[in-house]
């Protein structure tokens, strides 16, 4: 996802600079499609399938995605992986002769 935003600095009270700069509510697919780093196909059918939520918007119907379900999905998907691999050891089908 690449938005250009001129930085927005401020001191905090321990005298480190904070970025203020406000990342956006929403995303486009194309956003999210740079973000997972999959193809602009992969993250429609995430959207229709409604694995990944979304709404659509404009006289166009685009679709927006909001930065938390992003977030949310992305979790979803390490718990599921997690368990994959919990359910699935490495070298555990592998016999030794």
């Amino acid at each position: 996802m690449t938005i250009h935003r001129r930085p927005v600095l401020r001191r905090n009270s321990t005298g480190i600079w904070d970025d203020l700069r406000v990342a956006p509510r929403f995303l486009t697919l194309a956003d999210v499609s740079e973000t997972l780093n999959i193809s602009a196909a992969q993250t429609y059918a995430l959207v229709r399938s409604g694995d990944l939520p979304a709404i659509k918007i404009g006289g166009r119907g685009q679709w927006r995605v909001e930065a938390s379900a992003l977030e949310e999905f992305i979790a979803r998907k390490y718990d599921q992986t997690r368990e994959f691999v919990k359910a699935h050891p490495f070298g555990a089908d592998d016999s030794t002769d």
